[in-house]
């Protein structure tokens, strides 16, 4: 071996320290988040100088560790082999609940508190019973209106898309967006007739899902689907799957959807033409589709576009927005994806944003290649949404030739 190889050998064995550190530090995140979730509110709401009468103290404590024990198990009944839909009822709402009560208890316990301090309001006791009755107002409130917000039927976000390649014939063209609408444990029947409701008063010439249809089998939710077979569209009603669906045997959820009469893209286009001009509208399998073990089942674009003219412009659905980096390399022009939800929940967004490109809304990638990311159309295991508001999107496309 030459000195070259020796240094190359150190500096790879170097960087892999590091690695293998984070590697074995991740493994223990599932045991110490809820620990932290629980621990913290419990500690700042309870035992920072309140000085409650005797029984609250021991009974919120046992309370807590009671939440502790009890939203694991439910999430492992309810989203385990045995798909509880109570058990995971109970489990989400737990695992929302705690995660407004610990973001508020850090901050306000924090920030409160030391405003509290410096302006002398009272003594410590009394900032501390400020600071434990305000984060429990702030979390009640946030609930309240974090449930409403993601149990309503969404509003219709519009916006134009200008795309440089799309012929005059097409400007004009209504494309409506849906994702993410997860149904699941909670039985949101009469809410999928709303959105499909809504759907159709937007006139769409398209209308895309670009997948999670919802948590479990399509045979499971089937009948929370089924409104999905009301929606109508001009041209097509396409659909491409998400993560959720290779959890609940997707090839049962791409049967439903054609049943249903929705065109599913796998891998695959269609020519949508209007005014003699054409767009592609491709669709791709998720990313997590190949390590799901299905046959046939994975992300491949270049089969997608295969046999499409590639001086036409190119509309693709593709569920999760870091598919963008392929779309870009191909010369797309605009991808259409969900996955986010928009983080759901304030603050969790930060951690979105480290796995995803783009959270929601409108962005520019690559020479020529637009995203749009939609915040989802329902919501995923907890029942509610902070700060990051449902939607149903409808996009206008826009030539930058003058219509004949």
């Amino acid at each position: 071996m030459t000195e070259t190889d020796n240094a190359r050998s150190a500096a790879s064995e170097a960087e892999a320290a590091p690695r293998s550190r984070l590697q074995r530090l991740m493994r223990y995140i599932p045991l110490v988040a809820p620990v932290l979730l629980w621990a913290v509110p419990c500690w700042v709401l309870l035992h920072t100088g309140q000085h409650w009468p005797f029984p609250v103290t021991p009974i919120g404590t046992a309370l807590f560790a009671l939440g502790l024990i009890g939203m694991p198990l439910a999430m492992a009944r309810g989203h385990g082999r045995r798909q509880q839909d109570r058990a995971a009822i109970v489990g989400d709402t737990l695992l929302g609940s705690i995660w407004i009560l610990f973001t508020w208890s850090v901050l306000l316990g924090v920030l409160l508190r030391l405003t509290l301090t410096v302006a002398g309001v009272g003594d410590g006791q009394d900032r501390a019973r400020i600071v434990t009755w305000a984060v429990v107002g702030v979390a009640a409130v946030l609930l309240a209106w974090g449930y409403v917000e993601a149990r309503r039927v969404p509003r219709v976000r519009r916006l134009d898309v200008r795309l440089p390649r799309l012929g005059a014939g097409l400007d004009g063209t209504r494309v409506a967006l849906i994702t993410d609408t997860h149904y699941g444990p909670l039985d949101r029947a009469r809410w999928s007739e709303r959105v499909c409701e809504k759907v159709n008063t937007l006139e769409a010439d398209l209308v895309c899902h670009t997948g999670d249809i919802a948590d479990g089998t399509a045979e499971r939710r089937r009948a929370q689907a089924a409104p999905l077979g009301t929606v109508q569209a001009t041209r097509a009603r396409v659909y491409v799957t998400g993560n959720h669906e290779y959890y609940s045997e997707a090839q049962g959820w791409v049967d439903l959807m054609d049943e249903l009469g929705w065109e599913p893209l796998r891998n695959r286009h269609l020519l949508l033409e209007r005014g003699g001009d054409t767009l592609v509208v491709a669709g791709v399998d998720d990313v997590t589709a190949e390590s799901s073990g299905l046959e046939g089942h994975r992300a491949h674009l270049a089969g997608a576009l295969d046999g499409a003219d590639p001086d036409l412009p190119v509309l693709l659905l593709a569920h999760q927005p870091k598919f963008i980096d392929r779309a870009a390399a191909h010369g797309v022009d605009l991808q259409l994806s969900g996955h986010t939800h928009g983080g759901q929940i304030w603050p969790f967004h930060h951690l979105v944003r480290l796995d995803q490109p783009a959270l929601a809304g409108l962005s520019h990638h690559g020479a020529r290649t637009l995203l749009y990311t939609s915040r989802g159309t329902g919501f995923w295991g907890p029942p509610f949404r902070v700060f990051a508001p449902s939607e149903i999107t409808l996009l206008v496309l826009r030539s930058p030739q003058q219509p004949a």
